[in-house]
């Protein structure tokens, strides 16, 4: 058994390998010493040198393959990345839940301010335009001048033109009292004639009376009863010119009273040309900022014309434009969140202050008209006003215009938003 073994392995050493493959493993010692090992003669070249079986070369433990390492590191980012999202689902359903759920945002909303337009209220050629193009100016500031040399006239000649009536009415106030003499020369006059009637009566009834004894001749008697007759018509004459006096004082009277109304419209008069000739200095309504100037020194403005704005900015305001189907859980003194598009890291809290009466569709130049065969429904929008806080406005970082986005929190709305659309019962009158 053992030469067997040693003639096996001297064959495997120096054969060509052509071994029959049980002996090679060693399957037993029965096949090598029942058949034959067949010895093949090397090549000619290395017959005189003894041949050793190849070596198979050794190889160092070889590292797990780069793309089994791949999937493993795949696999681990795909479970923390489905891990990260479960975790983000949870917060989501957690914040939609708690706080998500209550709000209600839009981006349809914009700075507003209650702009003033300047307009022109006379009629001239520009002379200055003191403001500079958005300079900060104060109610009462003057902003544009307007030549005011024809306006400076109409007022003097106004003036002018009250103190020749006012010398008017003093002139006729001296005629009253003129009048108020003459009339006193009647009433005296009137008197007069009345003691001449008394006097002329007297001496008609003693006429009279010796007439009736025989002791007066009827010439006589004729004679005291003509003179009697001229009394009498002598305190008539003086009776109306005493009316006639009287009459005159009080025509004088009125003439006064309507001088004096002339008077009243000659200052009417000069308080138009005062007011026209301020009108020449165009102020500032309001405090705020001087914008949008159309016109330059020289120019002709006519009656109303623009001239340019002033923008409050102390008093902007946002008019969010919420749809129909948002506003059942909105109602005034809510919070509000409002993201600025100009200056995208800051928010600012604002409250819902009131809504409008009608939708924008109603307010605009040529409303809808809903009545038609080819009727569309579309969800209307409704301006919500949300109040700035006056420090934010103060600042005047605000521009009308701007877009922002806002959010109002309806967390403190009623639970049962019909119960708003209750209309309360009229009390009976």
């Amino acid at each position: 058994m053992a030469a067997a073994r040693d003639q096996v392995a001297r064959v495997i050493r120096d054969g060509d390998g052509e071994l029959d493959v049980g002996v090679a493993r060693g399957d037993g010692p029965s096949r090598v010493a029942d058949q034959p090992v067949v010895e093949r003669p090397a090549p000619h070249e290395a017959r005189s040198e003894p041949r050793t079986a190849p070596q198979a070369p050794t190889e160092p433990d070889e590292p797990a393959p780069a793309d089994a390492k791949a999937g493993g590191r795949r696999r681990k980012i795909l479970i923390g990345v489905a891990v990260l999202a479960a975790l983000g689902a949870a917060a989501y359903g957690v914040n939609y839940f708690l706080v998500g759920r209550f709000h209600i945002t839009t981006d349809d909303a914009y700075v507003r301010a209650d702009n003033t337009t300047l307009g022109a209220r006379v009629a001239g050629h520009i002379d200055t335009v003191v403001a500079h193009d958005n300079a900060t100016v104060h109610a009462g500031d003057i902003i544009i001048k307007i030549d005011d040399g024809d306006y400076r006239i109409a007022v003097d000649s106004a003036r002018a033109r009250i103190g020749t009536q006012q010398a008017t009415i003093d002139r006729i106030g001296q005629q009253i009292e003129a009048q108020a003499s003459q009339v006193d020369q009647a009433g005296a006059q009137l008197a007069s004639a009345k003691a001449g009637v008394v006097r002329a009566q007297a001496d008609l009834d003693r006429q009279q009376a010796l007439n009736d004894r025989g002791f007066a001749s009827k010439a006589v008697l004729e004679q005291s009863v003509a003179t009697r007759e001229q009394a009498v018509a002598a305190v008539q004459s003086a009776q109306a010119a005493y009316n006639a006096a009287l009459a005159g004082v009080d025509v004088v009277k009125a003439q006064q009273i309507e001088a004096q109304q002339q008077l009243v419209e000659l200052k009417a008069q000069l308080a138009k040309a005062e007011r026209d000739l301020d009108f020449t200095d165009v102020k500032s309504p309001v405090d705020g900022v001087f914008s949008n100037r159309m016109v330059n020194p020289g120019d002709y403005v006519q009656l109303g014309q623009r001239l340019g704005n002033v923008v409050p900015l102390y008093a902007v305001y946002i008019d969010a434009n919420f749809k129909e189907t948002q506003l059942e859980r909105i109602k005034p003194g809510q919070p509000a969140k409002i993201s600025i598009d100009a200056f995208s890291t800051h928010k600012v809290d604002g409250v819902v202050e009131s809504l409008a009466a009608a939708s924008g569709s109603v307010f605009s130049l040529l409303p809808p008209d809903n009545a038609t065969g080819n009727f569309t429904k579309i969800v209307q929008r409704v301006p919500v006003r949300i109040r700035v806080p006056a420090a934010v406005a103060n600042a005047r970082l605000l521009r009308p215009g701007m877009s922002v986005i806002v959010t109002v929190d309806t967390k403190n709305a009623p639970d049962d938003p019909s119960a708003s659309l209750e209309v309360p019962e009229q009390t009976a009158q």
